[in-house]
């Protein structure tokens, strides 16, 4: 069976006690209530000309099984800011990946108190606005929309739901026909997953496809994959502004080392 599809079914099911209409005004209201959050955009928008990297907060994926279960995400977010990373991706979801929405309000918590804050991604399967409006109380700066995984009016809804609430997009695609569907939506933030979703198979190659294919004011990341300066390299080469690195990161003995190799590769 398709993986993506097994996770998207069990994510319905897992959100539709939560599941009510959401109005524009709701969303507006909040972003106002709220302080505002850090720009995930900006921040992968490296003057330096080191590029950027999001380190992920992930506990364990389909894919690698168990990579780091019993890590709290408060220590592993103060580790990647101590290492110099850009942003963070925080995993929220908890059957496939061990999360919680709580690891991303843990962090955010934390950051407000212990400067400077990094925006952080809300890294989950999104299907509706309700799950928008949790990343923002959360403190996230950013949301995920696989492209593959959801419908056009889904992917619109939740795109207009995120600027609403003052968040960026960070769309996810695969193959050439998410990369056109993504375009026409509006995005900005562009990344291409090197794992085929279907099956959880890596491929480099896919980003050296699909970037150089982009428009030019989109910020192309690369995701998955990617282990080493070599890895990140090869994304840098292709045209990648930014990568988001995870496994790597979250079993690496030397977290700034490996950070630097890759922002400098």
């Amino acid at each position: 069976m398709d993986k993506l599809i097994e996770i998207m079914v069990w994510k319905r099911q897992e959100i539709a006690p939560l599941v009510r209409e959401v109005a524009m005004s709701e969303l507006v209201g909040l972003n106002q209530s709220l302080p505002p959050v850090a720009s995930f955009a900006n921040a992968l928008k490296r003057p330096d000309g080191r590029l950027a990297v999001i380190a992920e907060i992930k506990r364990r994926s389909p894919s690698a099984g168990v990579i780091a279960e019993g890590v709290t995400a408060c220590d592993q977010a103060v580790k990647y800011r101590a290492a110099g990373a850009s942003a963070l991706s925080i995993l929220t979801d908890t059957k496939f990946f061990g999360g919680e929405l709580n690891d991303l309000q843990t962090v955010t918590d934390l950051f407000r108190q212990q400067a400077p804050a990094i925006p952080c991604l809300r890294k989950d399967f999104m299907v509706h606005p309700i799950q928008v409006l949790q990343a923002r109380a959360a403190g996230a700066s950013a949301i995920l929309i696989i492209v593959r995984a959801l419908n056009d009016d889904e992917i619109k809804d939740l795109h207009d739901a995120a600027r609403a609430t003052g968040l960026d997009t960070l769309f996810e695609i695969h193959n050439e026909a998410d990369l056109k569907r993504a375009v026409a939506q509006g995005a900005q933030i562009i990344g291409v997953n090197n794992r085929d979703l279907a099956v959880f198979t890596t491929d480099l190659s896919i980003s050296e496809r699909l970037i150089p294919l982009m428009p030019r004011d989109v910020i192309p990341v690369s995701e998955s994959g990617i282990f080493n300066a070599k890895d990140a390299a090869r994304a840098r080469a292709a045209g990648a502004k930014a990568v988001l690195v995870g496994e790597a990161l979250m079993k690496a003995t030397d977290t700034k080392a490996l950070l630097n190799d890759l922002a400098t590769a």
